[in-house]
């Protein structure tokens, strides 16, 4: 005789990979508003670089590139922060300059 009882399965679920972050929003924002030497538009490509491969499922090549593209985005934000600052004191010291002489 065979005897049926409940049957017992077990689903392994596999670890979710994570996804690789492209920047491109950061990218964009460094491109129109501190874009020194470029770095912001280049920092774009990458962003779009990283965003292609991981549409293409290629997560290395992807973490790669938005890894360059989050140090470019670094640089250029800070090197257009100071550029700004610099800009707006030598503006404020130009302009009191020009009062005391007048």
């Amino acid at each position: 005789a065979t005897a049926f009882g409940p049957t017992v399965t077990s689903f392994v679920q596999p670890q979710p990979v994570p996804k690789p972050r492209d920047f491109v929003l950061w990218s964009f924002f460094n491109t129109i508003f501190c874009n020194p030497l470029c770095l912001g538009f280049i920092a774009l490509v990458f962003s779009i670089k990283a965003r292609d491969r991981k549409i293409a499922q290629d997560p290395a090549a992807a973490g790669s590139y938005g890894k360059t593209a989050m140090h470019l985005n670094i640089v250029a934000f800070c090197l257009g922060t100071v550029a700004t600052i610099a800009c707006i004191v030598l503006v404020v010291m130009y302009y009191n300059n020009w009062r005391a002489g007048a």
